[in-house]
């Protein structure tokens, strides 16, 4: 009887867009998420919302091959996000997470790619969960502001930009990385769903995503009430420009009937 071997899995999510048409050269071993071969045994997911998680790959192969993705990744981010778990391979055990190592029965494909979704999306959440927090520094010296001074923030391009944020990540959850949704790898085998299920609680994917749309909609709706505070400002400070005319124009005309019925 083989003893357990125990190899590592490394999700980095790289940027923005990963183009997949870079890699059809490359030696496929499934599609839908793309799987392909890396180095001497080790085996690469890749995902069009920018992330890849490696199977397998040394420390120098994987250098080479991230070098290799890098012209074909937009906007990448200056440090990539780093989601890691250690596969524990027992054909005996039951699948499943034991304490910090995931216990699986072989590394068939279909295997590491519902291990890849659930890693992948781990690490678009952290990436998203820090910008979040980042934004919530931004917006909180304005909220204080209003609630201390009862006024708006005075720039409406940095409130404009909150909410252009948060609307950009809401789309990026739902649209590209799909959090919440099951792989389509499911559909076609089935059995693979309690692993997967296993995975999404241990990384706790709903509800780390249900809890960044809580806090982008608090972002959202802060930034937007600051900005109708803003703009209202605006327009009542434009009315009382307009009143101020009047008045002076009604001034004049006064002055210059006044005159003309002093001169006659």
């Amino acid at each position: 009887m083989n003893a357990p071997r125990h190899i590592q899995a490394r999700a980095l999510l790289l940027g923005d867009r990963l183009d997949l048409r870079a890699m059809e050269a490359a030696e496929r071993l499934a599609s839908a998420p793309l799987t392909i071969a890396v180095g001497a045994r080790g085996r690469a997911v890749l995902f069009r919302y920018g992330a890849v998680v490696l199977f397998e790959v040394e420390a120098m192969e994987e250098a080479a091959f991230l070098a290799q993705l890098r012209p074909f990744v937009s906007e990448p981010l200056a440090q990539p996000e780093i989601e890691t778990l250690t596969l524990r391979i027992d054909p005996q055990a039951s699948e499943g997470m034991d304490k910090d190592v995931l216990v699986l029965h072989d590394l068939n494909v279909e295997r590491l790619q519902v291990v890849a979704d659930v890693l992948a999306k781990s690490s678009v959440l952290g990436l998203y969960e820090t910008q979040v927090a980042s934004s919530f520094d931004r917006v909180e010296p304005l909220a204080q502001d209003l609630r201390q001074h009862g006024r708006g923030a005075r720039r409406a391009r940095d409130l404009l930009s909150h909410i252009g944020d948060t609307l950009l990540t809401q789309q990026r959850m739902v649209g590209r990385a799909e959090i919440i949704e099951k792989p389509e790898l499911l559909w076609e085998r089935p059995e693979l769903e309690p692993l997967f299920l296993r995975l999404e609680d241990e990384f706790e994917l709903k509800e780390r995503a249900h809890a960044l749309e809580r806090k982008l909609e608090l972002i959202a709706r802060t930034a937007e009430t600051l900005f109708d505070l803003l703009q209202a400002q605006r327009s009542l400070r434009v009315e009382w420009y307009i009143t101020i005319l009047i008045v002076i124009e009604i001034g004049f005309t006064i002055y210059d009937l006044f005159l003309r019925g002093y001169g006659s």
